[in-house]
């Protein structure tokens, strides 16, 4: 793994909120294997508690069931945490256009009472998932830190809006932000279900159910689609970023371009199936084309992602099949 060398000081907490979410749980799991403790917060609103259910008898994991909207819960939660890893926000573009309110509350307000919370607990670092999204209507590929178009989705905004907020909080009271934008991140655990559930597992859980998975879009949409190791490791090597690294976001991706046809047509060959998808129009909000510049990150943070699109799709596939 590119991050079971990473060495913390040997009594380190962590903090996961999210943590019964798909990248929150794995990250989880990274952390147990390296031999540190865990705190995990999570609402279990999209989270599900069979992601973290299997830590419960680890002596090192410990389970909190609570909201971050709750100053209360976050000043507990963070006291004796070294390093906060802020997972827990709610995803979907489309869903955000329909819901606009809630995706204040809880993808703003949220991280706002973690960042607080973390500044008066002494937390060494705030490390918080942020998105692609951001970057809008910005056509310029590859994505690069600093050069963002408008936004297009309510989603978009309130992952904007908290990195502004890191910014201020590392700028006036000296908390160590990090902001990570995720690039399309896939991979075990991650859920299937629902009108708003990301492709990738869709796909598999449709077509070995011998279902016809729908398309939005002509297909030729592109996305940098990520494998949940690389993320895992970003998020570990931002806790241990120098002090300049702090109040600032980078790109989480592995810098690759997939079109939504070509992944579809590569799930299909890998579980023998011969299911031709329906295609639908285009999602409100969505982006045309992601591609990730990760020269920021590899330089400040020393990521460096050890898998590709397609490593990441095998290992993927095997868990669906095995786990479904």
């Amino acid at each position: 793994m590119g991050y079971d060398h990473i060495i913390f000081p040997k009594d380190s907490i962590f903090l996961v909120t999210g943590g019964a979410g798909f990248i929150g749980s794995n990250l989880c799991e990274a952390i147990l294997n390296l031999g540190y403790r865990v705190r995990c917060v999570d609402n279990l609103s999209t989270g599900k508690k069979e992601n973290v259910d299997i830590f419960l008898d680890h002596s090192n994991y410990t389970f909190i069931k609570g909201d971050i909207r709750d100053l209360e819960l976050c000043m507990k939660a963070t006291k004796d945490i070294d390093f906060v890893l802020d997972q827990a926000a709610w995803g979907s573009v489309p869903r955000s256009i329909e819901m606009p309110l809630f995706y204040c509350s809880n993808n703003i307000q949220g991280p706002l009472n973690m960042m607080e919370s973390s500044r008066q607990n002494g937390v060494k670092k705030y490390v918080f998932a942020s998105s692609s999204s951001v970057y809008g209507d910005e056509p310029n590929l590859p994505k690069t830190e600093g050069r963002e178009g408008n936004l297009l989705s309510p989603y978009a905004l309130t992952k904007r809006c908290v990195e502004e907020w890191a910014k201020q909080y590392t700028m006036h009271y000296g908390l160590d932000t990090l902001g990570l934008r995720y690039f399309n991140v896939f991979g075990r655990r991650q859920n299937p279900e629902g009108a708003y559930a990301a492709v990738i597992p869709k796909f598999i859980k449709q077509l070995l159910n011998n279902e016809r998975p729908t398309i939005y879009g002509d297909g030729k949409q592109s996305r940098d689609f990520t494998y949940i190791e690389n993320v895992i490791e970003a998020n570990l090597k931002a806790c241990l970023a120098s002090p300049e690294a702090s109040g600032k976001v980078y790109n989480i991706a592995f810098g690759g371009r997939e079109t939504l046809i070509d992944v579809y047509n590569c799930i299909a060959r890998a579980l023998n199936k011969e299911i031709e998808p329906l295609f639908d129009p285009d999602r409100k909000g969505d982006i045309k084309h992601s591609n990730a510049s990760i020269l920021n990150a590899v330089n400040f943070l020393g990521y460096n992602p050890e898998y590709d699109f397609s490593r990441g799709l095998k290992e993927t596939i095997e868990w669906y099949v095995e786990n479904l």
